[in-house]
C-alpha cells in the first residue's frame, strides 16, 4: 500500500503524526510526506529552513516533500492566520506538480487545527482518483471560537460553511475523541465518521534508556508536573492560583516543562507573587519527556472551561497514563471522565483552582502505595484502549477497506 501523508506539521516538529509514519512503514507499506517548513511552537523557522522553495528531504527512510509557508510568528492573530492560509495555498499550487509522475492508494491527513489543511490534499486526492482519510484532532469552527480568534456569530457561521465544505470533500473521518462523533456527524452527515484515538511513542510504556537532563525542581518533594504546551486553553491562570494556595505545604512543588503564548505571564506571576512553590523550566526534547515525567509525584493536565474542550481528550493523557503516574485532571467532560474511568487519578472541574489544590493536596497525603496503585491503573488502561501497535493495525484497516470498497 503506498500511503501520503499530508500534514502541516511533521518532524522536526513534535507532533504524533511522526510516529504514526513510522508505525504504518514498519508494516511494510510506502510512506511519503507532504508538509511545511518547521516553525512550531515557537514560531520561527528551525534552523536550515527557509519560507521560501520547495525542499526534499528523508526521515527515517521515509521521504519528505516540504512546500513553501511563512511562519507563525509569536502570539498574532494575523500571522497565525497567515501562516495558516499560505500552507493551503501552496498545497493547491505546488503539491500536484510535486506529485504528478507518483501514485498513491490512499492520502491520509493529520489535522490539529486548522482543518482547512486538507484542503491541499482533497484536491489531490480527486485529481489522482484516490480515498482520502481525514484524522480530526479539533472540532471546528468551535475551536476557533474557544481560543479567541474567531468571535463574530458572522464569522462563525462562515467558517461553519467552510467546515461543512471541507468535510463533504473526504471519504472518511475519523476522530481523536468518541464525543467528537456527534458535532462532526452534524456538518458532514453524509461522510463515515470513526472513533480513532491518539497513543504516544512506545517510549513512554516501554522506554530506552534515555538521558534527562536535571532539573532541580524534580529532585526533591511532591513534586506535579505540567508538560507541554503553556498556552491560553491550558487555563494557566488555575495552576497559577492554585500555587498560590499550596504556599503553605513547603513540600509540594508544581513544574511546568513546555513554552507557549502564556510563558511571559507565567514568569511575571511567579515574580509577583513570590511563589516559590512554581517553576517554569522551558522546554525540553520530547525524546527526554518520559524520563522526566517519571521523576515527577503526580502529573497535571488542565483546560480551561469552554464547551469545545469538554469533547477533547488531550493527547498527554494518553501520554501521562502511558507513564504510570497519578494523573490530576483539572478539565470537564470526556478528559476526566477517561480519568476517572481508568481509575488513574483525581479529576476537578475546569479552572477550579482551589479544586485543583485539593486534589494536589489529596494525592500528596496519600500512602506511596495508594500512588502507585493509581500509575498501575493509568497503565493497564493505556494498553487496553491505546495500544499503539493495536490503534496501528486498526488504521491500516480503515485504509485498507477504503482502497477496497
Amino acid at each position: 500500500m503506498r500511503v501520503l501523508i499530508v500534514s502541516q506539521y511533521f518532524w522536526p516538529e513534535s507532533f504524533r503524526i511522526n510516529e504514526i509514519a513510522c508505525a504504518i512503514k514498519a508494516r511494510g507499506h510506502e510512506v511519503e510526506v507532504l508538509t511545511g517548513k518547521p516553525n512550531y511552537p515557537e514560531g520561527q523557522f528551525f534552523t536550515g529552513y527557509t519560507a521560501w522553495g520547495i525542499s526534499k528531504e528523508y526521515w527515517r527512510d521515509i521521504p519528505i516533500m516540504r512546500i513553501p509557508m511563512l511562519a507563525r510568528g509569536d502570539k498574532g492573530a494575523i500571522k497565525l492566520v497567515l501562516n495558516y492560509l499560505s500552507f493551503i495555498v501552496s498545497g493547491l499550487l505546488f503539491a500536484p506538480w510535486l506529485v504528478r509522475n507518483k501514485n498513491y492508494d490512499v492520502i491520509f491527513v493529520y489535522a490539529p487545527s486548522p482543518i482547512f489543511q486538507v484542503i491541499p490534499a482533497s484536491f489531490l486526492g480527486w485529481l489522482k482518483g484516490v480515498p482520502v482519510v481525514l484524522w480530526v484532532q479539533d472540532i471546528w469552527p468551535q475551536s476557533a471560537e474557544a481560543t479567541g480568534y474567531v468571535k463574530t456569530p458572522f464569522l462563525l457561521k462562515l467558517l461553519e460553511k467552510f467546515v461543512r465544505f471541507t468535510y463533504a470533500h473526504v471519504d472518511l473521518l475519523l476522530v481523536q475523541s468518541e464525543a467528537f462523533i456527534e458535532p462532526v456527524s452534524k456538518l458532514a452527515p453524509s461522510i463515515p465518521i470513526a472513533y480513532y484515538p491518539n497513543s504516544v511513542e512506545k517510549e513512554f510504556y516501554s522506554p530506552k534508556v534515555i538521558s534527562a537532563p536535571n532539573i532541580e525542581s524534580l529532585q526533591s518533594g511532591f513534586t506535579v508536573l505540567f508538560a507541554g504546551n503553556v498556552g491560553t486553553a491550558q487555563a494557566m491562570e488555575t495552576i497559577v492560583a492554585a500555587a498560590e494556595r499550596l504556599q503553605s505545604y513547603a513540600e509540594i512543588k508544581i513544574v511546568i516543562l513546555g513554552s507557549g503564548s502564556k510563558s511571559d505571564w507565567v514568569a511575571e506571576q511567579i515574580v509577583e507573587k513570590k511563589l516559590t512553590n512554581l517553576y517554569l523550566e522551558g522546554r525540553f526534547p520530547v525524546e527526554t519527556m518520559p524520563s522526566l515525567m517519571r521523576q515527577a509525584s503526580a502529573l497535571l493536565v488542565t483546560l480551561t472551561n469552554q464547551p469545545i474542550f469538554e469533547l477533547t481528550v488531550p493527547n498527554k493523557i494518553q501520554a501521562y497514563l502511558a507513564v504510570g503516574k497519578p494523573v490530576i485532571a483539572c478539565l470537564n467532560g470526556e478528559g476526566a471522565r477517561l480519568v476517572g474511568e481508568a481509575k488513574a487519578g483525581v479529576a476537578v472541574r475546569a479552572e477550579d483552582s482551589e479544586g485543583l489544590a485539593d486534589a494536589i493536596v489529596t494525592l500528596y497525603q496519600m500512602s506511596e502505595s495508594e500512588r502507585e496503585q493509581m500509575g498501575m491503573n493509568g497503565r493497564a488502561y493505556f494498553k487496553q484502549h491505546f495500544d499503539e501497535e493495536m490503534l496501528t493495525t486498526e488504521l491500516i484497516k480503515h485504509f485498507e477497506k477504503l482502497i477496497l470498497r
